[in-house]
């Protein structure tokens, strides 16, 4: 009886543009923000030290129109004297006016695995952490532990930012590396040829900390929320492997699709219903 009455009422509205067109729209719009950040994951599969982005969904019920109030009017005479009709416009404002939006996305923070590289200048983190890096924009943090060594005997990034060491010298403090046999303890010391050269900045977050990702491999961090890890490991000749699971993005990546041509399907008939409407009845006015 109460379905009946919510379809005569579809059947038989004023013309207008129906709620359902504006929910496929925001789903479309959802899974189309949603595919931005699966392909990115994916394109980053072999990204040494990359974190990838995981969505975060969130239903929006938007505020009822005079159309919503005649239906539920409707459909609060025909239902039960004992039913709270509180309860029935509950219902009813929810499954009309019920949008799926994309709250935005964080970061996954699952450790990637760490692959034998034989580059001694190469150093993946085990455990927690991230390595401060010194960028144009401020310090920038990272699980990528690509470096290199600039020709004036900076230890550098893949991308030419210098890495960070020991606080105690400063919170800008560089790390010289002299010519020689480069050799990085577990807790981040830099030897070369036995003497001791610096040592590598390594940062944890508290787990609520937001993190945003800049680049590839960088991310940003509210000021002054990074602190000294507790317990670091590095492992020297080796880096860190990307933490996106690559069948899991592509299950998730073909599921996200198909959501969004159902959306681009709902939104075809709605577009065929206000050819009709505009065809069969503003003619007529």
């Amino acid at each position: 009886m109460a379905l009946g009455l919510l379809l005569s009422y579809h059947q038989h509205k004023e013309p207008n543009v129906d709620s359902g067109f504006y929910a496929a729209c925001a789903g479309l719009r959802a899974e189309s923000q949603a595919l931005e950040v699966v392909a990115h994951n994916l394109a980053n599969l072999n990204t040494a030290g990359f974190r990838g982005q995981q969505t975060n969904f969130q239903s929006l019920v938007a505020v009822s129109g005079p159309g919503v109030s005649r239906a539920f009017n409707q459909l609060a005479s025909a239902l039960p004297n004992s039913m709270p009709t509180s309860l029935v416009s509950s219902a009813l404002n929810s499954a009309v006016n019920n949008f799926g939006v994309l709250e935005g996305s964080h970061l996954d923070r699952t450790a990637g695995n760490l692959q034998t590289t034989g580059n001694p200048l190469d150093v993946g983190i085990e455990g927690a952490g991230f390595f401060a890096i010194q960028t144009a924009r401020g310090t920038r943090y990272t699980r990528n532990g690509s470096f290199k060594v600039s020709s004036g005997g900076v230890l550098l990034t893949a991308a030419g930012d210098p890495v960070l060491g020991d606080p105690a010298l400063g919170p800008k403090a560089l790390i010289n590396v002299p010519p020689g046999i480069v050799s990085i303890a577990s807790d981040g010391t830099l030897s070369v040829n036995g003497a001791i050269a610096g040592t590598i900045r390594l940062v944890d977050f508290a787990p609520t900390t937001t993190l945003s990702a800049e680049g590839e491999t960088l991310l940003a961090a509210p000021e002054g929320s990074a602190k000294a890890a507790s317990q670091p490991t590095l492992r020297q000749g080796a880096l860190e492997t990307s933490n996106v699971n690559s069948i899991s993005a592509i299950v998730t990546l073909i599921g996200v699709e198909r959501q969004a041509e159902m959306m681009q399907r709902a939104l075809s008939l709605f577009d065929t219903e206000f050819e009709q409407i505009a065809s069969n009845t503003l003619a007529k006015v």
